[in-house]
């Protein structure tokens, strides 16, 4: 099986730089200054016990690879790119394989449209890439928990390769035929994000994050849907080898965080906060603070404003109904 892993950031550039340093078959899809670093250079993949540096085959477009039978895609951009990257791979690949390993809860609906094999993968992979031609892993001895099942249910025989092939790279990977209740569960976890994107580091914690959970667990209970509960997430943490270790000198935000810090101009938070808003608006339930959060994050993202524009108390006034507008800021 060759991996394809379409966007080589934070987590495609870890998957893929430790699928390749195991001996896999590895292709990266990349872009700007970040493609032109790893062609001229290599991918370099720093962890808490050393980094390598790999000179592993990269290319800005599904045209630019010659597409075989045995070819497998790794679906890692950012959820608000799926729908484009999607289509280019369509034009270039015509059927095959796909795994969405990104957050948020829409992309595999996306892929079905176009494509007849899709698979989910829940991704617990604390890493960054904030420079180009390197991505940070901050987990050791497992560098992150990556369980794939078939979308919308059940199990294969690829999702078994997959499994066998990430564990042996230095991850945990479970086959689970019920991954979008885990993929829903992190989503809950993934609503903070914007909190932290916009409050600063240590706001992802506090009352603010509390509340715009609070309204995520109400809206998908109303709506029927499974989801893992929290102490159903931190077991399964517990029950791998993962174990956050930060880099001495390396500072590590969340996802969204991350897009402001690289004034990437825009941000996933449509497909987390924007999910939530949308099963409100569906189920007649108001949901201010996922609202509120997803209007700001797009202005940040917009503007390129930098991460920890705001306070938690200013946005939950605004949450009340006071606005406040990153142009200001």
């Amino acid at each position: 099986m060759r991996y394809i892993i379409y966007g080589a950031g934070a987590v495609g550039g870890s998957i893929g730089g430790r699928l390749f340093a195991a001996g896999h078959d590895v292709v990266l899809i990349a872009r700007g200054q970040h493609l032109e670093a790893i062609q001229r250079a290599g991918l370099t993949v720093r962890r808490p016990d050393g980094e390598t540096t790999s000179r592993i085959r990269a290319v800005g477009h599904p045209a630019e690879i010659e597409w075989g039978a045995g070819d497998l895609v790794v679906l890692t951009v950012k959820s608000q790119q799926t729908a484009v990257a999607l289509d280019d791979l369509a034009s270039a690949a015509g059927e095959v394989p796909v795994v969405c390993a990104q957050n948020g809860v829409a992309n595999e609906r996306i892929a079905l449209r176009r494509f007849a094999r899709v698979y989910a993968m829940m991704v617990m992979l604390p890493a960054t890439h904030l420079k180009p031609g390197e991505v940070t892993m901050n987990a050791a001895p497992i560098g992150g928990i990556l369980d794939v099942g078939c979308y919308p249910t059940g199990t294969d025989s690829t999702c078994e390769q997959i499994a066998r092939d990430l564990s042996g790279a230095g991850f945990e990977a479970r086959v689970d035929p019920k991954v979008m209740r885990l993929k829903y569960g992190k989503l809950i976890e993934n609503l903070a994000n914007a909190v932290q994107a916009l409050c600063g580091l240590e706001a992802a914690a506090g009352q603010l994050a509390r509340a715009v959970r609070a309204e995520g667990i109400a809206v998908l209970a109303a709506a029927g849907i499974d989801f893992a509960t929290e102490h159903q997430m931190d077991q399964r943490r517990v029950e791998s080898a993962m174990k956050l270790r930060p880099i001495e000198g390396q500072g590590r935000g969340g996802s969204t965080w991350q897009s402001l810090a690289r004034r990437a101009g825009s941000v996933e938070t449509d497909y987390l906060n924007g999910e939530i808003a949308l099963f409100g608006a569906l189920h007649g339930m108001p949901t201010p603070y996922n609202r509120m959060l997803q209007r700001l994050m797009a202005q940040a993202a917009r503007h390129e404003r930098p991460p920890g524009l705001f306070s938690v108390e200013e946005l939950m006034a605004q949450a009340s109904g006071s606005r406040v507008d990153i142009k200001s800021r």
